[in-house]
C-alpha cells in the first residue's frame, strides 16, 4: 500500500513553513522507498516571525492562545498547498509543530501548534506532538530524524543536518546514535541580521571576518561538547551559555568564530566515529564557507544532495514518522533519543 502523507516542519531559525508532499511504500523486502512529490517553503510574516520568536516570553495565557492561532496557520497553509498542487489523495498530515521550550531534564518539550485546528480546517488526519512522549520515558525528545535514516537513507555513514542546530546520526555497533552537535544558525542568522541581512548567505561575512582565538577557545570548551550522546541543546542553552560571550566585538569577528566553531565541532564527530560518507542537508548546506571549513577539519566525504533532499529531509521524515505513527509501528529510536525504549509517537486526530 502507498501512503501519501504530507510533513510540516517549523525550525528553529524560522525561516518558514516547509511543507513535503511525500509517497511512501514498503517493498516485498521490507525496506520503505519514498518519492517526494511536491514542496513548498512558507516564509513567516513579519508579525508572526516576531511572535514565535519571542514565544518564550509571554504569559502562558498568551502561549495557549498563539498554541492555537499557530495550528489555524498550519492548516490555512495547507489548505494552500493542496489547493496548489491540485492533491486529492493525502492520507494524513504529520506536524513538527514550532519548538517554545525544550526541557527535558525537567521532563517536559513543549511543540506549539495544535493538531486539531489543522484537523478541523482540512478534514485529513494528522499526527502532532511527536517529542512528548520520548520525554515523558526519560529521552531527550531529540533527535527524532534518525528513524529515518534509518530506513530511508542508509547508504550513508551518516546524515547531518544544519540548521538552527546541527545533528547527526549514524549507525555503531548495529545501533542508530544520534544526537545535536552544536548551534548554527540560530546565531549565525542574529549576527547576520545586526547586518542588514537575514542570514549569512554563503558564509560571506564571516570569510570577511576575523577569527578571535580566545572566544574560539572559550566556546569549544564548554562542557556540552564533553558530554556523551544522547544529547540535545534548545534555544535556552544558547541564551545561557552562548550569547553571554558575546558582549563585545564586531558582527563579522563574531560569525567568523562561530562558523570556525561549529566547523570544528561538526568535523570533530566525523574523525572521532571515522564517518567517512556523510549526507549533508538544511538549510546551512547552502553556507559555502561553512562547508569549506568543515571540509578543512575533516577527512569526510561530503555529500551535497538535491535542492529538495537539502531543503526538505527534516518535513519528509516527520511526514514518514506519521505514517509510521499511524501503523503503530516504531519511529522513535531509544538509541537516538536515550528514553527506555523504542516507541511509537504523536498524537492521532
Amino acid at each position: 500500500m502507498t501512503f501519501h502523507a504530507l510533513g510540516l516542519m517549523s525550525g528553529t531559525s524560522l525561516d518558514g513553513l516547509d511543507i513535503c508532499h511525500a509517497a511512501f511504500e514498503k517493498d516485498d523486502f521490507g525496506k520503505w522507498n519514498f518519492e517526494i512529490l511536491n514542496a513548498e517553503t512558507f516564509p513567516y510574516s513579519e508579525e508572526l516571525e516576531k511572535k514565535l520568536r519571542n514565544a518564550t516570553k509571554i504569559s502562558a495565557e498568551e502561549l495557549f492562545e498563539l498554541h492555537s492561532e499557530f495550528g489555524f496557520y498550519l492548516g490555512e497553509k495547507v489548505l494552500e498547498f493542496i489547493e496548489k498542487f491540485q492533491l486529492t489523495n493525502i492520507d494524513l498530515i504529520a506536524s513538527h509543530g514550532h519548538t517554545v521550550f525544550h526541557q527535558p531534564e525537567k521532563k517536559f518539550t513543549v511543540q506549539i501548534g495544535d493538531g486539531r485546528a489543522i484537523k478541523i480546517l482540512t478534514g485529513i488526519p494528522v499526527v502532532y506532538d511527536f517529542r512528548s512522549q520520548d520525554v515523558l520515558m526519560g529521552g531527550n525528545g531529540a533527535p527524532l530524524v534518525p528513524i529515518g535514516d534509518e530506513l530511508l537513507f542508509s547508504e550513508y555513514d551518516a546524515c547531518l543536518n544544519i540548521g538552527g542546530f546541527s545533528n547527526i546520526s549514524f549507525k555503531e555497533n548495529q545501533r542508530r546514535v544520534a544526537f545535536d552537535i552544536c548551534p548554527v544558525n540560530i546565531v549565525l542568522n542574529k549576527f547576520a541580521q545586526k547586518l542588514g541581512k537575514n542570514f549569512d548567505e554563503n558564509g560571506d561575512f564571516a570569510r570577511s571576518g576575523k577569527v578571535n582565538t580566545e572566544l574560539l577557545e572559550k566556546l569549544n570548551k564548554l562542557s556540552f561538547y564533553q558530554k556523551n550522546p544522547p544529547k540535545s541543546l534548545g534555544i535556552e542553552w544558547v541564551s545561557e551559555h552562548i550569547f553571554p560571550l558575546f558582549k563585545n566585538g564586531k558582527s563579522v569577528d563574531i560569525l567568523a568564530t562561530f562558523t570556525e566553531h561549529a566547523a570544528v565541532q561538526i568535523a570533530m564527530v566525523f574523525e572521532k566515529f571515522g564517518l567517512k560518507k556523510v549526507l549533508f542537508s538544511g538549510g546551512g548546506t547552502y553556507n559555502q564557507f561553512l562547508i569549506e571549513r568543515i571540509s578543512n577539519h575533516s577527512n569526510a566525504e561530503i555529500i551535497i544532495p538535491g535542492a529538495e533532499i537539502i531543503n526538505f529531509k527534516e518535513a519528509l521524515i516527520f511526514a514518514f514518522m506519521g505514517v509510521l505513527r499511524f501503523k503503530n509501528e516504531i519511529n522513535t529510536l531509544a538509541s537516538a533519543t536515550g528514553s527506555s525504549h523504542d516507541h511509537s509517537s504523536g498524537l492521532i486526530v
